[in-house]
């Protein structure tokens, strides 16, 4: 499953490689395997598979084209079904560090809260439609959105229902993430706090730092540039790899914390969703098979 290549891809804007304090400290270096095992394979009913996140080694939540999320074991056993409060179809998925799951609802503006079982909203917009969602390591929310009217997309931070950092423009003023058709633009938090999003449109991973600042974007391999670069689901782990979907190509890129490309993760079939559970197995969402993979490649 794996590929390797020599040279990279990076647009990089130097002199800031900021780190923070609160960062975790850098676990032992663990090299990727030469050949990452299919640990298990989980049908989810759906007849197409958008996203999913991590609960736990054994659980994932999924998302199809409905609005019917799933907690789902390693053997497919549904263990529970939610409805959206709305009825309408959600976007992104998340798990916070308490274990309650956050879910994007585009249609009505807001991003929702399940907590002992009971939805509540705690982020409304108004001429911001919320796509997707991470939970942090200091328990915040980071939520991709875009104004339709305006024709813009940013990156906000939301710890609880108070909104604490807005990321939209680079350093001369330029738009840091792109809109166009497809307004698909998955979000992860790094180990080291940088804000990693895939840009879909812009064939691009966008990543800033803690603070904002742009750090580099990552726009596929040169050496493959005949194949389109098509970045969707994108996660980390705790050697600070960024590996993100590309769904057009079957594959997965992983990078380092920089942005320099390490290797490719293949013989997938549409992969959008990924995340990484607390011992970096990956799984992966097959968008036509609805299948989540769960791969050893450390």
């Amino acid at each position: 499953m794996f590929n390797s290549l020599s040279s990279l891809s990076i647009n990089s804007e130097h002199g800031d490689t900021m780190k923070s304090a609160e960062a975790v400290s850098s676990p032992p270096v663990r090299p990727l395997l030469d050949e990452p095992r299919l640990i298990a394979t989980i049908n989810t009913g759906y007849d197409r598979l958008y996203s999913i996140s991590c609960l736990s080694e054994e659980q994932v939540w999924a998302r199809g084209y409905n609005e019917i999320m799933k907690r789902l074991n390693l053997h497919g056993k549904l263990l529970t079904s939610l409805k959206t409060k709305s009825g309408n179809n959600p976007m992104g998925l998340a798990v916070t560090r308490n274990g309650d799951l956050v879910y994007t609802d585009p249609s009505n503006e807001i991003v929702n809260l399940v907590k002992n079982k009971q939805i509540q909203t705690v982020v409304r917009l108004q001429s911001w439609t919320p796509l997707y969602v991470c939970s942090t390591a200091s328990d915040d929310l980071l939520v991709t959105m875009v104004s339709h009217y305006e024709k813009q997309s940013k990156v906000v931070r939301y710890s609880g229902s108070t909104e604490t950092q807005t990321v939209q423009f680079d350093d001369q003023g330029r738009p840091l993430y792109s809109y166009g058709v497809c307004v698909d633009k998955y979000i992860s938090e790094n180990t080291n706090l940088d804000i990693c999003v895939a840009d879909r449109d812009a064939s691009a991973v966008v990543v800033v730092n803690q603070s904002g600042k742009l750090r580099f974007r990552y726009n596929g391999h040169p050496s493959n540039n005949k194949d389109s670069f098509d970045p969707v689901g994108i996660t980390t782990d705790s050697q600070s790899h960024i590996l993100t979907a590309d769904c057009h190509n079957h594959r997965i890129h992983i990078l380092d914390q920089d942005g320099h490309f390490l290797r490719y993760i293949q013989n997938l079939v549409t992969p959008l969703g990924l995340c990484v559970d607390i011992r970096d197995n990956l799984f992966v969402a097959e968008c036509h098979t609805a299948k989540v993979k769960k791969i050893q490649y450390f």
